[in-house]
């Protein structure tokens, strides 16, 4: 049996990519074995799904001068020497990873062990943690084709791995879950699995407003329910959605979200009318700026800037969706969308039969140079 590693976390959007992949790859013969942080969220999901999971140390690669800067990096060493013991004992014949913090210590010891490693970067604008990833990555396989660029040679545009799952769900189970007649149109809101405080206000601050029109499916993020408002009718909250988020997505009729890019593939693929509020320049590097200003180009997304968002902005924004709802629909359906999974899922084989199983190092021998820097042949001071 071939084995893979998947890899990444931090945020659910580092993982569900990856378990986008798991039907092809049980279809095709793999063990799938998960390696994460310690507390990082991709641990409870990757053990719901029923896989192996392999914790390592990881630290957290900032931007800015910090103090945290120093001690995290002792952690990504300790990373480094953690993920060596997991390769060494799992042996598998390929890596696969969706980025995050954890990804840099098992690029760099899938590069001393010659494992191939192969990673997905989801935005338009790649993340630290793959650019750091990318040297020792065999290909660098992006969302937009745009992006593909910033890895020269390693880097190749296949569009974004989504569940197909989501593709199944059913609107009336999903109006039965929900206690929803049906009568209304269905608005979901949803901040990603961390939630969004900007849009969980813009819905508490209107939801008189918003219920008098809509019945609302808030997902408002980990630790943020309101239990105020538990039980208020046409009104349901949750902190995150599991196996029922494709049927909530086939309920629903518009939707306001973050503009992380695994989600507004779904909602493209979907054919769902959405308001995006990116996560704004205080809190990232600006990639959901840039995937929402791509998708605003395109026509597929309404975009409400994370400052600009006010109480009669954000209502505003909503009406013109729900007026523009069938163009918007219409534009969705004209889209090429790549088929992913596929080509990921041949990318990962090419892998294996080329590397043909590697032998892996002993610990007591040398590991590979990775050419950090030159080496005495390719220095002229020690030519003969």
């Amino acid at each position: 049996m071939k084995k893979i590693i998947l890899t990444g976390g931090g945020t659910a959007g580092h993982v569900m990519g990856n378990f986008a992949l798991l039907p092809g790859l049980r279809e095709r013969g793999f063990e799938v074995v998960y390696v994460g942080s310690y507390d990082g969220i991709e641990r409870d999901l990757a053990k719901e799904e029923g896989l192996t999971y392999r914790a390592i140390s990881s630290g957290m690669l900032r931007r800015f001068a910090s103090f945290e800067n120093v001690t995290d990096m002792f952690r990504v060493v300790k990373g480094i020497g953690d993920a060596l013991r997991v390769l060494r004992q799992e042996r598998p014949d390929v890596i696969f990873s969706k980025g995050g913090y954890v990804t840099v210590p098992v690029a760099v010891a899938a590069a001393l062990l010659h494992i191939p490693f192969i990673a997905h970067e989801s935005d338009l604008s790649p993340g630290l943690a793959n650019r750091l990833a990318a040297r020792f990555a065999k290909k660098m396989l992006v969302t937009f084709p745009e992006t593909a660029a910033a890895f020269g040679a390693k880097g190749q545009a296949v569009g974004s791995p989504l569940r197909q799952e989501l593709l199944e769900g059913d609107r009336v189970r999903g109006l039965e879950h929900l206690g929803f007649s049906g009568d209304k149109p269905v608005l979901l809101a949803m901040g990603g699995s961390l939630g969004s405080k900007v849009i969980n206000e813009a819905i508490w601050s209107n939801l008189s407003e918003l219920l008098c029109e809509y019945d609302l499916i808030h997902l408002t993020g980990k630790g943020h329910l309101r239990q105020d408002l538990l039980g208020r009718p046409g009104y349901r909250q949750m902190e995150y959605a599991g196996e029922e988020m494709k049927d909530l997505l086939a309920a629903c009729d518009l939707v306001v979200s973050r503009a992380g890019s695994n989600s507004i593939f779904e909602f493209l693929v979907l054919k769902k009318p959405h308001l995006l509020i990116p996560l704004g320049l205080n809190q990232s590097r600006g990639d959901q700026i840039l995937n929402a200003r791509s998708f605003q180009k395109a026509g597929y997304s309404m975009v409400l800037q994370e400052e600009e968002v006010t109480q009669q902005a954000f209502l505003a924004h909503l009406r013109s969706l729900r007026e523009e709802r069938g163009e918007y629909i219409e534009r969705m359906g004209q889209a090429e969308l790549a088929h992913t999974l596929p080509v990921i899922l041949d990318l990962l084989e090419a892998a294996v039969k080329e590397n043909k199983r590697p032998k892996l190092r002993s610990p007591q021998q040398k590991p590979p140079c990775l050419n950090f820097q030159k080496t005495h042949a390719e220095d002229p001071k020690h030519r003969s």
